[in-house]
């Protein structure tokens, strides 16, 4: 039996990922430019799915994943709402840090960004249910295992990266810095990861 494929697409754009803030599991809209990525993506998934009908459409039950599913399913010519969530896929949590940028933070906790840089696949922000990188990879570990047929998935960047690392495809020092981004489609596929 062939492994399923999974396509992987980034929520699209928020107005705080504009603006650097770390957004986590705040539910934040998209902006204009977010839903045009997101469209443009299901144009995207709309030439490389033959078969709409056999794949899972997954999404993150935050606000933004779920908006860039519904543009993306339209985009392909689908139902918007015919598709589930999956919890586990939510973005990993930044504690107190949810909804400042860096330079915010720098101001009440100088250096607070270069211990995070020190080993950031395992740091963990301050406040309660803050997540690292690692422990998000065991979140969705699970899931991910579990998945038996194509699947179209809607998900974040911190859930992206853990796929990367759960996959093999890079060092945790790798996976923690690899740009995310925003109107491109991750497949998975025989082993290798690609952008499309």
């Amino acid at each position: 039996m062939t492994p399923p494929a999974i396509f992987f697409v980034r929520h699209g754009q928020t107005d705080w990922n504009a603006e650097g803030r770390l957004q986590g599991q705040a539910d934040t809209p998209l902006n204009e430019t977010g839903r045009g990525q997101a469209a443009g993506n299901g144009r995207k998934l709309f030439q490389l799915v033959k078969d709409p009908a056999a794949i899972d459409f997954v999404a993150s039950p935050l606000s933004r994943t779920r908006e860039t599913m519904e543009i993306l399913r339209a985009a392909m010519g689908l139902d918007p709402k015919a598709y589930r969530t999956e919890p586990r896929l939510v973005e990993l949590h930044f504690g107190d840090w949810q909804g400042h940028t860096y330079d915010e933070l720098e101001l009440v906790d100088p250096g607070c960004s270069a211990r995070r840089d020190a080993d950031k696949w395992h740091f963990v922000p301050p406040g309660e249910a803050a997540e690292s990188y690692e422990m998000l990879s065991a979140r969705i570990r699970s899931w991910f295992q579990e998945v038996s047929r194509d699947t179209i998935c809607v998900t974040h960047g911190g859930v992206i990266r853990s796929i990367f690392r759960l996959t093999r495809q890079h060092s945790i020092e790798e996976c923690a810095a690899l740009p995310i981004p925003q109107d491109k489609v991750l497949r998975y596929e025989n082993g290798r990861l690609d952008w499309l």
